[in-house]
């Protein structure tokens, strides 16, 4: 029931500096199965992260949010029953795709005051939770129940608070 494909990648050039910084990629793919398991998205499914910098984030973020700015995560979910492509019978359903920036991970750890592991975890779990519909962005309740899930995801990984 629960059949994840769950592919992390690093952006071509950044694979010394990930590897040095003892990022753990494994993990992010644990987090992710995590939220799916977790909000019991029925597999098969795939999903793509892929962790890149700051400039790459940024063009993403302009191209398709309009903000010039980089950020340290975005989701882009499949399109669903309106998409244009079909999928292959038996196949595994496409959820989407997460972007994390690298330079945020590593700051974003020091400023919160937990290890770039868990940092990278829990961008993995909150973009996961963006694939399946969830909005932070429309109100303090929506980001109340989604950062309650983001943690009880890092809980299980045992990277608790």
């Amino acid at each position: 029931m629960f059949e994840y494909t769950i592919e992390v990648t690093v952006e071509e050039g950044l694979e010394a500096q990930v590897r040095a910084a003892g990022l753990d990629l494994p993990l992010a793919e644990r987090a992710v199965a995590a939220i799916l398991h977790a909000e019991g998205a029925p597999g098969p499914l795939e999903v793509g992260v892929m962790l890149a910098d700051d400039a790459r984030l940024q063009t993403l973020n302009r191209v398709y949010r309009a903000v010039d700015q980089p950020t340290d995560v975005l989701s882009f979910a499949d399109d669903g029953a309106a998409s244009p492509f079909v999928g292959q019978p038996g196949a595994p359903r496409y959820l989407g795709d997460i972007a994390i920036s690298y330079q945020r991970v590593l700051a974003q750890a020091v400023e919160y005051g937990h290890s770039p592991a868990r940092e990278l975890a829990y961008l993995a779990a909150h973009g996961t939770l963006h694939l399946l519909g969830y909005d932070h962005e429309r109100g303090p309740a929506d980001e109340a129940a989604m950062r309650a899930r983001e943690e009880a995801a890092m809980a299980t990984l045992g990277l608790a608070r």
